[in-house]
Order: C-alpha cells, then sequence, then structure tokens
C-alpha cells in the first residue's frame, strides 16, 4: 500500500495549510494511507526534535519505493535530515517539497536563533539521494520567506523538478496543489 507523510512548517500544525486536507482526502481516494503529522514545539522548531519525531513515528522497516514524503518550509529540511539518518540503501518512492529552503529572507529578529541551526547545520545530499532520486519542488514567485533562488538550490542538490507558481505566497492560504498529485502518480 501507497503511503503518504505530510510535514508541516514553522509554526504549523496538521490543519494549519487548506492544501493538507485537500491532498490527504485526494490520496486517500487513490487508496493511499495518508499521515498529516502535528509536529512538536511547533513554535520553536528544533532539528533534533523533529527528526526525532519522525524517527518515532514512522518505522525504517516499513519505508519502501510506495513511501512518499510531502513538506511545507521547515518540513523539508525535516524530511531531508530524517532521510540522512535512515539505513543506506533503503528506497523511498519520492519528495515533494514546497516552499522548502535553506536559507531564509526577511527573518523578524525573534526568529533568527531558531532559524540559525536549519540555516547552518550541512545536510549530507548523497545520504538522501542513497535514499531517493525522485523529487519535486514547488516554490511562489511572491513568497515573503522563502526567495526563488532556493529553487536552484533545490535542483542542484538533489536534481529536483522544479515548479514556480505565481501568487500563492507561502501556500499558507492555498486551497490545492494538482502538481503533487500528477507527480505522486
Amino acid at each position: 500500500m501507497k503511503k503518504a507523510y505530510i510535514i508541516h512548517g514553522w509554526g504549523g500544525s496538521s490543519s494549519s495549510e487548506p492544501w493538507f486536507e485537500w491532498l490527504r482526502q485526494e490520496l486517500e481516494k487513490k487508496n493511499f494511507k495518508v499521515v498529516v503529522f502535528d509536529m512538536p514545539n511547533t513554535n520553536e522548531p528544533r532539528i533534533e526534535e523533529w527528526v526525532k519525531y519522525l524517527e518515532d513515528n514512522i518505522h525504517p522497516d516499513k519505508i519502501d519505493e510506495e513511501t512518499f514524503f510531502i513538506g511545507h518550509s521547515i518540513g523539508c529540511q525535516t524530511i531531508m535530515r530524517f532521510l540522512e539518518k535512515v539505513h543506506r540503501h533503503k528506497r523511498i518512492g519520492g519528495c515533494v517539497f514546497v516552499a522548502g529552503f535553506f536559507d531564509l529572507i526577511n527573518l523578524a529578529p525573534e526568529e533568527i536563533e531558531i532559524a540559525h541551526p536549519w540555516l547552518h547545520t550541512g545536510i549530507e545530499f548523497e545520504r538522501v539521494l542513497d535514499h531517493c532520486n525522485n523529487f519535486l519542488a514547488i516554490f511562489s514567485s511572491d513568497d515573503p520567506d522563502v526567495h526563488l533562488d532556493e529553487a536552484e538550490k533545490f535542483k542542484k542538490n538533489l536534481g529536483a523538478k522544479i515548479i514556480i507558481k505565481h501568487n500563492e505566497e507561502h501556500f499558507n492560504e492555498t486551497q490545492k496543489i494538482p502538481e503533487i498529485l500528477e507527480f505522486l502518480r
């Protein structure tokens, strides 16, 4: 059975973005088992805590080529950092990154300390690529937090297919993202 795990972003929840529920319903119609996580300490996300939460809630022996990850914002980094720790050569079906980043713009002063480890702790892309070579990264041309330069980083580091949408900002109010369904077919 195909499985999809959806990981929200900083300050989010399993119901914070309308497209989460839309995607869950659409994938369940296609016989996916869908889990939308409520990540811990969402207003002050920490790498170790978020990765451990995935390790505790996704059994590595259940990960296979019918397993897919969908992340929003900092959830994208969480997925990559989780995959770094999975046993080598364990393949998954693919990853979708919505408004993912390696760098952020327009951080408020109180956000800088929280963001610092996420922005300055490297990701071992070769470990991530050991598990997957099927990536889709979706960005919006008017995202106030993620510059479009991030798209090139996802393409360069992961070979991700890139989609640039318009007028979606950080995808917090987006109702649906049909490109995700097309990618997961």
